[in-house]
């Protein structure tokens, strides 16, 4: 069996970091992916993929990506479901980030850059203070 899903996008708003009781950091983030086709009106509508990731890797998205960063997600798809305070059963698909690269420049300027990373299957880790000649 394969669950795999690779996003490339933009973060719709500032990461949002909290910590479970045993003290585990968990980030929210929603990637916007831009379709390939255009609709009816000219203009590409995208897709708004909520993403979660814990731990160490969770802290650095929270303190180095924002909104309107582009970030390189790889994970896995999770649906869990949960009942409302209406008593109304709720379906939520989110994708479990294990790995995110940073793709923004650290000044926010133009073009696509390396940036911090955490580590997993996108190659080797980048070091936080590293400049990239490129």
């Amino acid at each position: 069996m394969l669950n795999r899903v690779v996003l490339i996008g933009r973060l719709t708003k500032d990461p949002e970091l909290r910590y479970t009781p045993n003290g585990v950091a968990v980030a929210n983030f929603t990637l916007a992916i831009d379709r390939n086709y255009k609709n009816a009106q000219g203009e590409r509508d995208a897709d708004f993929i909520p993403c979660v990731v814990y731990r160490q890797l969770a802290e650095l998205v929270a303190n180095y990506l924002a909104k309107g960063k582009l970030a390189a997600v790889d994970g896995r798809i999770q649906v869990r479901s949960y009942t409302s305070q209406d008593g109304q059963k709720r379906w939520v698909t989110e994708v479990i980030a294990e790995d995110v690269r940073f793709l923004s420049p650290k000044d926010g300027g133009g073009g696509e850059s390396t940036s911090p990373r955490g580590t997993g299957s996108f190659g080797h880790e980048v070091n936080l203070d590293d400049d990239i000649p490129f």
